[in-house]
């Protein structure tokens, strides 16, 4: 009874667990062996390049296709189609009826998660007047810009007030200022209690975001856990700059280091910043300026995942 008690409270603590998930497509394997945790009430991102296995694994997360093999729960469901009513899903591939109002396409989506009509139409209004768009409830959706269109597609992913929330690529095409609104409508959501699911191969969207990431490269998940623990990976970056140009105190400046300017740039030495400072004072460096910055997620993506992720989305190392 009491390992049963222990199991149900571990549950309780995830809204989304995967094991061993595989999915072959033909001689293409998609999925390799995904483990993952989504912490309830976590903002989540899965993190890579294109076709490193994302769409799938969210496919098979909530029950769109199954998997191969390997076994997830969503919200404690083991089959994850029992808990489609309290998941919200906006595919990477956008679809509305262009000539449906505003209005009635997001109480339409609601409506396929059990949400009464009359209900979604009055909860639309509200939305719709919250995000500035109340002019618009009764507009035909192709009158809509891209980013209109996407903000009624994402408010009827929201409009049954799923516990789940899971987004594809939803920045995808957006202009900065629908991508910040956008953000906040996912940090409202948390907010309120939701869990967040999103895919992204834009790290910066993942770093503002996400308490827990998971990196995602060629089906496997080569990390998974919280931003800081990924940054963890590098040593902090030292930045110094110094009025001499030579003396004893250059001894302590690893053999690593690169000068970009008048700084010399480089991984803070084992040992922490208290003995390096005091071998630069003691050896006379003349300090001018001494900076220790934290690794970004980009730098921690590089390093485990690899340059050649990072380029295929783009974003690789600047050197």
């Amino acid at each position: 009874m009491l390992r049963q008690v222990q199991h149900e409270r571990e549950v309780a603590n995830f809204a989304v667990e995967a094991v061993d998930l595989v999915k072959d497509f033909a001689e293409t394997r998609a999925v390799d062996g995904v483990n993952l945790a989504v912490p309830s009430g976590s903002i989540y991102g899965l993190l890579g390049p294109n076709g490193a296995g994302k769409t799938t694994t969210l496919r098979i997360l909530i029950g769109i296709i199954d998997p191969s093999s390997g076994v997830r729960r969503v919200l404690g469901r083991e089959r994850p189609l029992d808990a489609a009513r309290e998941v919200g899903y906006l595919p990477e591939e956008r679809g509305l009826y262009p000539a449906m109002h505003a209005r009635d396409a997001i109480a339409f989506m609601g409506a396929l998660r059990g949400l009464p009509l009359a209900e979604g139409r009055r909860r639309a209004d509200a939305l719709l007047a919250e995000h500035k768009l109340g002019d618009w409830a009764k507009k035909p959706i192709r009158t809509l810009s891209k980013g209109m269109a996407q903000t009624v597609q994402l408010l009827g992913t929201i409009i049954h007030k799923p516990r789940l929330i899971v987004l594809d690529e939803p920045f995808a095409g957006l202009d900065a200022i629908n991508q910040a609104r956008l953000e906040e409508l996912i940090r409202r959501e948390a907010r309120a209690g939701a869990t967040i699911i999103f895919s992204t191969h834009v790290i910066a969207h993942a770093e503002r975001l996400c308490e827990r990431v998971a990196i995602i490269a060629k089906g496997k998940v080569a990390f998974d856990g919280g931003v800081d623990e990924a940054r963890s990976q590098l040593r902090p970056i030292v930045r110094l700059r110094t009025r001499a140009s030579d003396g004893a105190w250059l001894a302590a400046i690893p053999p690593g280091a690169r000068r970009e300017g008048d700084e010399y740039v480089f991984e803070l030495p084992e040992g922490g910043p208290e003995p390096f400072l005091k071998a630069l004072i003691d050896g006379g460096a003349g300090i001018e300026t001494l900076a220790i910055e934290r690794p970004g997620l980009h730098d921690a993506f590089v390093a485990i995942a690899g340059n050649a992720a990072a380029a295929e989305m783009g974003q690789d190392k600047p050197q």
